[in-house]
């Protein structure tokens, strides 16, 4: 550390000058650390998150890089894809460049909260790139946003320390040629191109898009491996709910866990909706549900998946479902349905 550095930080800092000082904190960190002394470089980091000055930032636009908090929940995705993530982990601990991967796939299919699992395993913090900072109606502004952000990741300390994330990357980067404003499509999308391929391949680059077929195929190229999403099987989604039901599950005393019938519901559903969905609708349907009545939340699965219109109490034996499962799914006592089974008349 030189003598003028020590001078500059006092004097940034009697000066109320924060941008300048944290610059010059983050440079002598910079120092230390290719000094051999680490250490001391990640206490010194360490300061300035304390301090939230941990982000270089734009004058122009603030900073649009967001931390993503990663959550504990479980994971569950099919075999096929979870091998791909493992294979990422592998690759970006070798070390070699390959450091930049899309996520495609349906809405709810699992893209963003596997980009959460990778940088929880790599124990890197996720940085969110913030569009609406980015994406700009004046002619030409976009671009130079993301100038500006693309600075801002280059200036990160510890480069290896971070994942950014591009969700939903269709928002500034679909197919040039076949956009209604040619001209400024193309100008962000060429600056974008050029851009990404600026970016230590230390810091690892992950995007998503719901959008694959719409997007610029030269972007495409950019990135090492390109995971697809949609290949789940109707096993693996019900596979997927036991697991989201049993994480849920636990946070309420009095339900009744029947997971026989929970997976013959969703067995008999004319389309079982994707991991997304499916956890939106087991967290809302225990939710709601009458903690009087164990077997509820059931019954309030039950009418979700089938859009609030289930099958006739003939159908649902007909089906496979047992009268007293019957009874639970729609309030029908087992005698009625008996008797409705067995030729009678329910009223």
């Amino acid at each position: 550390m030189k003598k003028g550095d020590i001078l500059d930080l006092i004097k940034y800092h009697f000066q109320n000058k924060e941008k300048e000082f944290r610059d010059k904190t983050i440079t002598v960190a910079r120092e230390f650390d290719k000094t051999g002394d680490s250490q001391l470089a990640q206490y010194i980091m360490g300061l300035l998150s304390q301090a939230n000055t941990f982000f270089p930032q734009s004058e122009d636009v603030g900073s649009s890089l967001v931390p993503v908090k990663l959550d504990t929940d479980p994971l569950p995705l099919p075999e096929l894809i979870m091998n791909d993530l493992k294979g990422i982990i592998n690759a970006v601990n070798h070390g070699i460049g390959v450091s930049k991967f899309l996520f495609v796939g349906s809405p709810g299919t699992g893209k963003t909260e596997s980009s959460k699992h990778i940088a929880r395993l790599l124990g890197r913090q996720l940085l969110q790139v913030d569009f609406s900072n980015l994406v700009d109606s004046k002619l030409g502004q976009t671009a130079k946003n993301l100038t500006s952000l693309f600075n801002e990741i280059n200036g990160l300390p510890f480069p290896n320390n971070y994942i950014i994330l591009f969700d939903e990357i269709d928002t500034i980067a679909l197919d040039r040629i076949n956009q209604n404003d040619v001209r400024e499509m193309g100008r962000v999308t060429s600056t974008f191109l050029k851009l990404l391929d600026s970016v230590s391949s230390e810091i690892v680059i992950i995007a998503t898009t719901n959008l694959f077929s719409d997007l610029e195929k030269a972007l495409v190229r950019r990135f090492d491996a390109t995971i697809d999403f949609d290949r789940y099987t109707v096993a693996d989604k019900i596979e997927v709910a036991e697991v989201i039901l049993n994480n849920y599950v636990r946070q309420f005393k009095n339900v009744a866990r029947d997971l026989r019938l929970f997976k013959k519901i969703l067995k008999n559903a004319k389309n079982v909706p994707n991991p997304g969905d499916l956890k939106n609708i087991i967290r809302t349907s225990l939710a709601f549900s009458d903690e009087k009545d164990p077997y509820d939340y059931l019954k309030r699965f039950f009418y979700a998946m089938f859009n609030g219109k289930p099958p006739k109490l003939q159908e649902l034996h007909t089906l496979g479902f047992t009268v007293r499962e019957i009874e639970i799914l729609t309030g029908i006592s087992k005698s009625s349905v008996s008797r409705e089974l067995n030729g009678g008349e329910h009223e």
